[in-house]
């Protein structure tokens, strides 16, 4: 039987995953690395290098439409995987979950039902938007009321004007069409999902910018989160000189001199730049080992 939130197999398939988890086993990165991340208003770039270097290169998808794209969206991934209609399939998997799971209505409110605050529904519609549209203007309501942060939708929506009227709201999705979703049937809940080239799996911390959608594997979050503050304040040191005519785009943009290291660290200790505080400058991420030259083979 396809799995609707299998507990058991969430767990197995986030295994790298050692913190707390809820109830139906998606892990439960800290609320705090998220409103870090939040406060930070996080560059996507800033998170992929991470990604990248540990070997996480199909973690990203752009080309959405993006209905507040002066808006960065963190939350955690609940995932859900849509195929085109087959009426043996449909029928079975309706009875599974009405009868069997005590679900009610669509096959869309299930995934609705399920989410809790700062969750992100993950859909994959395949990206189809004609008969694709997973939420409207109630249902977005709903997501918006349940988690308080958006969706992401490889498929359509529809009342894109009042789904703009919903503070705070971010939705990533592929199309608008005025249709009602028809002839798709849910696969799976919490179960690995394709999102273009993109792969995301329950409990996955979603980054929505301007530039498009990211998926951090859990376990890396934190190593994100360490490596995008310090690589922030870099880059506003960076931006400042530049514009003061101190140092060339060349020097700046390629691994610092010994002279620039300590003409920062000079600046960090006497400006006190908001968001400095706490940040462990001993550390380094991977991907920083590489940009220094001394990456070492894992």
């Amino acid at each position: 039987m396809v799995a609707y939130s299998n507990r058991e197999e969430i767990i197995q398939i986030t295994s790298q995953w050692k913190g707390d988890r809820f109830d139906d086993g998606r892990p439960r990165v800290p609320d705090e690395i998220l409103q870090r991340l939040r406060a930070l208003q996080i560059v996507t770039e800033e998170a992929w290098s991470v990604l990248w270097h540990h070997g996480y290169e199909r973690q990203f998808e752009g080309n959405w439409v993006n209905l507040r794209p002066d808006r960065i969206m963190i939350g955690r991934a609940v995932t859900a995987t849509f195929v085109p209609h087959r009426p043996d399939l449909h029928d079975e998997l309706m009875s599974y979950g009405h009868e069997q799971e005590g679900r009610i209505g669509a096959m869309n409110s299930w995934v609705i039902e399920t989410l809790q605050k700062d969750d992100v529904p993950v859909i994959d519609l395949f990206g189809k938007v004609y008969k694709g549209t997973f939420s409207g203007a109630n249902l977005s309501t709903a997501i918006a009321t349940r988690t308080g942060v958006g969706q992401v939708i490889y498929g359509g929506i529809r009342d894109a004007q009042q789904i703009l009227e919903i503070p705070d709201f971010c939705t990533f999705c592929k199309g608008v069409d005025p249709t009602p979703i028809r002839d798709v049937t849910l696969v799976g809940l919490n179960t690995p999902c394709r999102i273009g080239d993109a792969i995301c799996l329950p409990g996955d911390i979603v980054i929505g910018t301007y530039s498009g959608v990211l998926f951090v594997p859990p376990h890396l979050a934190e190593e994100v989160l360490e490596h995008a503050e310090r690589t922030h304040l870099r880059e506003v040191f960076s931006h400042m000189r530049l514009r003061e005519g101190i140092y060339t785009s060349s020097q700046m943009d390629t691994q610092w001199t010994d002279a620039i290291t300590a003409d920062f660290d000079a600046w960090r200790a006497t400006q006190q730049p908001a968001g400095a505080e706490g940040i462990d400058w001993s550390r380094r991420s991977r991907a920083e080992e590489a940009q220094s030259g001394e990456e070492t083979t894992a």
